[in-house]
């Protein structure tokens, strides 16, 4: 890194890294809680200082350890089933994501609970809070609706500046994800209070802009008296990788050593953090994956610059958060504001190179030669190898119902929260709600909501738990299930099911004891088939219960979550000449 490069980056860091964050949970407040749910998107379990990471995240990290850190809290595999989750504390077969909006079947489109948008049995977290008397903002990805009715502007947030898809450039250039047409590149869709913008084209990237616009919201409402509802929900480390320079520079030459040897750094920070018990198992990915002394060196020298900007990504993300915790330290609101921080499901080791015709406009109109990755003009994923270290020590990641795919770094940190303390049993999305409605002094309304018929919470507050009163959140005997794009589980206290299609899985359920092998090594269908039969009994319970659809096949469609040419798409993008100089 350049020295005026590294001296900008302190200068940004230093006031951020002196916040005084209590050593001990604040008192109890006078006064309602302000309440900061930060969401990050495709953050693997690793990926943060806190976590076993070489990531500088400073602020996280001080969170962590001034607050709860939890380790078996658990997400969907997928964005927006987790966040209908989250904003409706019940399960996402009967809020309106029971799959994919993008990904929904013919079988599928037109079933209650697959509407592919939060749906009207919900009544969404900020309405509720917004009821209670509080002020509610959001800022970055939406993902449960495109259309304005089904917008934030609709679903109880005061101000919104929201991109409502799946993903998008983190550029000024606004551009989508997905190319129906190559011809026409997909444009993303931002919606500022409900209404259709186009984004700033000079000086716009992602993680500051949502930041920005989030604390403009929290600036306008002061002096009203009431508390604020804020929900910072940043596109990064989502593909497609990009990053401003300077961040980039100071992991250049961090992962020239490849999947392997960072791996073995991170378990190790993990056995040192008291998080990985010796001896442990790790999972080190699915065979058809090759390893690092593989691949050509220029594909090395590719995969490389992606991590390096991946990890710019999420270091920038920890700079915008500590600007936030910044400016409630100035205003005196800091040590009266709850803070909840998770990623919304596993590392992403998939392609969306195979959905619709998006290889071919990728190929055609980016540069993914391997010093303009992370550029405008840039579009690329950091694939499975490091995905899978993103989620050490567990097994495959986003889109799997393994630990890999569902487990998630997640943080509590306020007024009542039991400061420095490591928070081990099983916690879920949908218990984020209930947690926040006790806290901000309110609840769900139940079964009705004017004048029509809503969906009761099926999450637990959690926060008996994160301040030492309970052991536990629900009880050992309380199954949980998921299910998405034909792969599902269920837990059920230290046993778990788990069903994912060949060749990631053997096709059939399999069974783990999770307190035994959280890395899912030893599958014990085989040799404990009651358990096994009385956890697939509670499985058919979740089903009824949802509304889940169980379409056979299902987990064997094609494109995302079942390429495998991640790698013949690297072979091609190595060779790639800089457009400059073509």
């Amino acid at each position: 890194m350049t020295k005026p490069r590294a001296t900008r980056l302190a200068r940004l860091c230093a006031p951020l890294l002196a916040l005084p964050f209590a050593a001990q949970a604040a008192p109890e407040p006078a006064k309602r809680p302000n309440i900061l749910l930060i969401v990050a998107d495709d953050l693997g379990y690793t990926d943060i200082g806190a976590y076993g990471a070489e990531v500088a995240t400073p602020n996280l990290d001080r969170l962590a350890a001034t607050g709860a850190k939890m380790t078996s809290f658990y997400a969907s595999p997928f964005c927006s089933p987790t966040r209908a989750m989250l904003m409706s504390g019940s399960d996402n077969h009967l809020v309106g994501f029971g799959d994919m909006a993008e990904l929904i079947t013919p079988e599928q489109r037109g079933k209650p609970g697959y509407e592919g948008n939060l749906n009207d049995r919900v009544v969404p977290m900020a309405q509720v809070l917004k009821d209670a008397g509080y002020r509610t903002a959001m800022a970055g990805k939406w993902h449960l609706g495109v259309a304005e009715q089904f917008s934030p502007a609709s679903r109880g947030f005061e101000q919104s500046y929201a991109m409502v898809m799946g993903g998008a450039s983190h550029w000024g250039d606004q551009g989508g994800i997905v190319a129906v047409d190559p011809a026409k590149p997909p444009k993303a869709i931002y919606r500022e209070n409900g209404k259709a913008i186009d984004i700033p084209r000079d000086g716009f990237y992602s993680s500051q802009a949502f930041t920005d616009k989030l604390l403009e919201y929290i600036k306008s409402g002061e002096g009203s008296g009431k508390p604020f509802f804020g929900y910072l929900a940043f596109t990064a480390p989502h593909w497609p990788l990009h990053a401003p320079d300077e961040d980039i520079a100071k992991y250049e030459n961090r992962y020239k050593d490849g999947y392997e040897a960072l791996r073995k750094e991170r378990v190790e920070r993990l056995k040192k953090l008291g998080l990985l018990s010796a001896g442990t198992p790790v999972y080190e990915g699915h065979p058809s994956w090759p390893k690092w002394d593989s691949l050509t060196k220029e594909q090395q020298a590719s995969e490389a610059r992606r991590m390096a900007v991946y990890s710019a990504m999420i270091e920038n993300m920890d700079r915008q958060i500590g600007r936030v915790l910044a400016y409630l330290k100035e205003k005196g609101e800091l040590d009266n504001t709850f803070v909840f921080f998770m990623s919304d499901n596993g590392a992403d080791g998939n392609s969306v190179y195979d959905v619709a015709r998006t290889r071919e406009w990728i190929h055609k109109d980016m540069d993914n030669s391997t010093a303009n990755i992370g550029r405008p003009g840039s579009f690329a994923e950091y694939g499975p190898g490091w995905a899978q270290v993103g989620m050490t020590p567990f097994k495959m990641y986003k889109s799997f119902m393994y630990e890999g795919g569902i487990s998630v770094p997640a943080i509590a940190w306020g007024p009542g929260i039991n400061g420095g303390t490591v928070k081990r049993e099983f916690a879920h999305v949908m218990d984020i709600a209930p947690t926040i409605y006790e806290l901000a002094g309110t609840h769900h309304p139940g079964t009705r909501y004017n004048d029509r018929e809503v969906l009761p919470l099926r999450g637990k507050s959690m926060l008996p738990y994160l301040q030492g009163k309970a052991k536990l959140v629900r009880g050992k005997d309380e199954p949980v299930g998921w299910e998405l794009g034909g792969r599902k589980a269920l837990r059920k206290g230290d046993w778990k099911i788990v069903y994912a299609n060949q060749p990631w899985g053997t096709g059939d359920w399999e069974l783990y004891n999770i307190a035994k092998d959280r890395s899912e090594s030893r599958n014990l269908a085989a040799k404990n088939p009651a358990k096994l039969t009385e956890l697939v009994a509670d499985w058919k319970r979740y089903v009824a219960e949802t509304g889940t659809l169980e379409i056979d096949n299902l987990a064997n469609r094609p494109g995302y979550s079942n390429g495998a040419k991640y790698y013949d798409d690297l072979s091609i993008e190595v060779k790639m000449q800089p457009r400059a100089a073509q």
